[in-house]
């Protein structure tokens, strides 16, 4: 299955691209907005470009040197892995026009588009550590079954499962290979 994205509302579309040839051109209208829009079956050489452009790491989440965010599957999401970076890292929904450095693209609708934070840095020790803070968010962050308090920080790591929403994450760093 492949899925396609509306350019005006930022919906997926998911269609069997094995009943198509290579060159062919489809046309879709999006259930959601109306939008017709049209594509080329084959390599994009846009989609390619952005990939390279953004450099998200997402086909090799090893690569990301403070670990990175495992998305897990659900009705609403494909499975995405979302490398961290040093500093704050501001996880939200992804929207265009939207803030968030490490989005995660989803149509559940309870995920705001600025849910929660984790904050890399380096203890005295110069271990990483990994804080987690809701965003305040309107459904909350859970970790491990626990709500975090408007103004709770909870230090996390490696296999740590949080959730927003209907959406789970699960914390993966460098430290899981040692």
């Amino acid at each position: 299955m492949k899925r396609v994205r509306c350019p005006k509302c930022d919906n997926y579309i998911t269609f069997d691209e094995t009943k198509y040839q290579s060159g062919q051109r489809l046309v879709f209208e999006c259930p959601s907005c109306s939008k017709q829009f049209g594509i080329r079956i084959g390599v994009s050489k846009l989609r390619k470009t952005q990939k390279e452009e953004n450099n998200t790491g997402i086909e090799e989440p090893d690569e990301a040197e403070y670990g990175y965010l495992h998305v897990i599957e659900n009705v609403f999401h494909y499975q995405q892995n979302i490398p961290l970076h040093f500093g704050e890292n501001l996880i939200g929904r992804y929207q265009k026009g939207n803030p968030v450095n490490c989005p995660i693209e989803t149509v559940d609708p309870s995920v705001d588009l600025t849910h929660c934070a984790i904050t890399v840095s380096k203890d005295k020790k110069g271990n990483v550590k990994y804080v987690l803070r809701d965003g305040p968010s309107y459904t909350g962050t859970f970790v491990d079954n626990d709500i975090l308090a408007d103004n709770e920080r909870r230090v996390i790591e490696n296999g740590t499962l949080f959730t927003l929403g209907a959406t789970s994450i699960i914390l993966r760093t460098q430290s899981e290979e040692e």
